[in-house]
């Protein structure tokens, strides 16, 4: 007997002792950390200067004096520079007449460059490779971009593939969140992400005022990010994931404010509603309460609730006028640069400061509203800077058709300062001004009719 109870104490702590080695080795393997990623800047063949903008405008022969002036105060207010970058096939006079050809050169431009730099500059190979996700909303050949990919840097035969469409300007953060649900049962990857949006085939050239906010805002680009939950990969990793808030807004005023669709003459486009701006507001809200308890600390969330019972025991409905302090548990806020109302609107309601938005103002006044790519130019800003020191906690925030508002906040792994995209400009960002060339070059059009 009491060889038999010695025997089960023994066999009992074993198992015990197997099944805590295994919990922490699973939990040690759960981290998702981001090696490196890149940004894609197209040939300054491609750039979209003021005065290629107007001859954009004045081709479009549906466009009357009214849409002149209307286009004009859009670009004028839009926070976009001289220096964005367009599709190959408005330069030969072509973007209402593209080809299926055009939208795939742009998106194997982009992809070539953007991979083969991260993987070049974090020693990594093709066939090492296990997950792969792109996120490309408004193309979708087949075969897919994805097995595109995978054949065209002849990756292995059992790598996983997601291609993701239609989920907007934050599809690059659900993806960060697909790739981080896949590591929590698959130890020792390395995943591969693919974001940008095609603009050769959903370049608009009707006369629809809703449909004609996106070809102002939106220009070439795209990003390729690197991950893994391989600890012996931990000290070569950029950023480690924290945390990841996703938030989907269930109304028809919300999934309607942003929609691709065809208008009375049959030219396809993204029309952008005026309830959009109450839609992001609505799901950043909602995306960032849920965020709060995680990041913020305890002082912080204690005296947002006395200030929020305060409030109410004086009648007051005006939720504005209470504020959650982010700054006390994020330092850096790295915001989708889609326009600058977005830009504004968030900087508004989170009470940030210049200093705060200069990184997201910045990649839209260079590079314009890139879509999902869009976070990974205004990070990349913050490291050109070398704001990014070693225990930052970085705050991402994006928004998507659906109506979509997504969040995660990344740990700085080691102090940061890679130029990438930014190398050849940097140095002159930010500007001291930011001079409005499209009204010095157009502002006539407010003055006399067409």
């Amino acid at each position: 007997m009491e060889f038999l109870l010695i025997l089960s104490i023994t066999l009992l702590t074993s198992s015990i002792a197997i099944f805590i080695i295994k919990t922490l080795k699973k939990m040690r393997h759960q981290n998702c950390y981001l090696i490196d990623y890149a940004c894609f800047k197209p040939s300054d063949e491609f750039k979209l200067p003021t005065n290629i903008c107007g001859e954009l405008m004045f081709r479009n022969k549906f466009l009357g004096f009214d849409e002149y002036k209307f286009l004009l105060k859009v670009l004028v207010n839009s926070g976009i520079g001289e220096e964005t970058y367009g599709p190959r096939s408005i330069f030969r006079g072509e973007e209402a007449t593209s080809t299926f050809d055009d939208a795939l050169f742009e998106m194997d431009e982009c992809f070539e460059h953007t991979m083969g730099d991260v993987l070049a500059s974090s020693g990594v190979k093709p066939t090492d490779i296990d997950i792969l996700v792109v996120n490309v909303s408004m193309f979708a050949p087949e075969p897919s971009l994805a097995s595109r990919i995978v054949n065209k840097f002849k990756m292995r035969d059992d790598i996983k593939i997601y291609n993701l469409s239609g989920m907007g300007c934050s599809a690059s953060l659900i993806s960060v969140d697909l790739i981080r649900r896949t590591f929590m049962s698959e130890f020792n990857k390395l995943a591969l992400i693919f974001t940008s949006e095609s603009i050769t085939p959903n370049w608009y050239c009707g006369n629809k005022r809703s449909m004609l906010l996106p070809i102002c805002l939106f220009r070439c680009g795209g990003a390729a990010m690197l991950l893994t939950n391989n600890p012996m990969r931990k000290n070569q990793a950029k950023l480690k994931l924290k945390h990841v808030v996703r938030t989907h807004l269930c109304h028809d005023e919300a999934f309607s404010s942003a929609y691709q669709k065809e208008d009375e003459l049959g030219h396809i486009g993204m029309s952008l509603s005026k309830y959009l701006m109450k839609a992001a507001a609505l799901a950043c809200m909602q995306n960032l309460k849920t965020l709060a308890p995680k990041v913020l600390p305890v002082t912080e969330l204690v005296r947002f609730v006395m200030a929020e019972i305060y409030e109410r025991s004086k009648g007051s409905k005006e939720e504005d006028n209470i504020s959650v302090n982010f700054k006390a548990g994020i330092d850096h806020f790295v915001i989708h640069s889609g326009g600058a109302t977005v830009i504004n609107g968030v900087g508004k309601s989170l009470k940030l400061s210049e200093w705060d938005l200069e990184p997201a103002r910045m990649a839209l006044h260079r590079f314009g509203n890139l879509s999902a790519s869009s976070l990974w130019y205004v990070l990349g800003y913050m490291e050109a800077k070398k704001r990014l020191k070693k225990g930052h906690r970085v705050l991402m925030i994006g928004f998507g058709a659906g109506f979509l508002g997504n969040s995660c906040v990344w740990i700085v792994n080691r102090d940061l300062k890679d130029e990438g995209v930014w190398k050849e400009c940097i140095d002159q960002y930010p500007p001291k001004t930011l001079e409005n060339s499209f009204m010095k070059m157009y502002g006539w059009i407010n003055d006399q009719d067409i």
